[in-house]
């Protein structure tokens, strides 16, 4: 059986798996943001799907649980249309498909991203000012 964490090394752990999986969300997001203007180039041809990221628990060290992002799967939501004839993925009544990707949703998404990353950070600075005390204790 492995040795069991301190808690201030279990909760850096925990919190540094948070740090990691918010990161990979904050670059789905971000592909969301790049793509969300691209349409397909061809007749009847299907535009950029949003993405969406998927996590999961992971067991840790001593029965710590963190988390993990083990992938992405698409967003079924509908595409968006717009009237365009002239659009070479415009089909037969003059439509374009859109991808199904709202910047305000993203930019709020990101903005989610980035508060969890920074509570997160603040987890691991308040364990390590934990354990600092600690030793400066020990030391008196």
């Amino acid at each position: 059986m492995a040795d069991p964490l301190r808690p201030t090394d279990a909760a850096m752990a925990v919190a540094a798996s948070a740090l990691r999986a918010q990161q990979q969300r904050m670059r789905v997001i971000a592909e969301n943001i790049a793509n969300a203007d691209s349409t397909a180039t061809t007749a009847n041809g299907a535009p950029y799907r949003r993405q969406v990221p998927v996590f999961e628990p992971e067991r840790m060290t001593a029965g710590a649980t963190g988390v993990r992002m083990t992938g992405v799967k698409p967003d079924r939501t509908p595409f968006h249309t717009e009237y365009n004839p002239g659009h070479p993925a415009a089909d037969a009544k003059g439509y374009v498909r859109l991808p199904n990707v709202d910047p305000l949703i993203e930019a709020l998404d990101m903005k989610s991203a980035q508060r969890a990353y920074e509570a997160n950070l603040s987890v691991i600075e308040t364990a390590r000012a934990m354990q600092s005390r600690t030793l400066d204790l020990i030391k008196k």
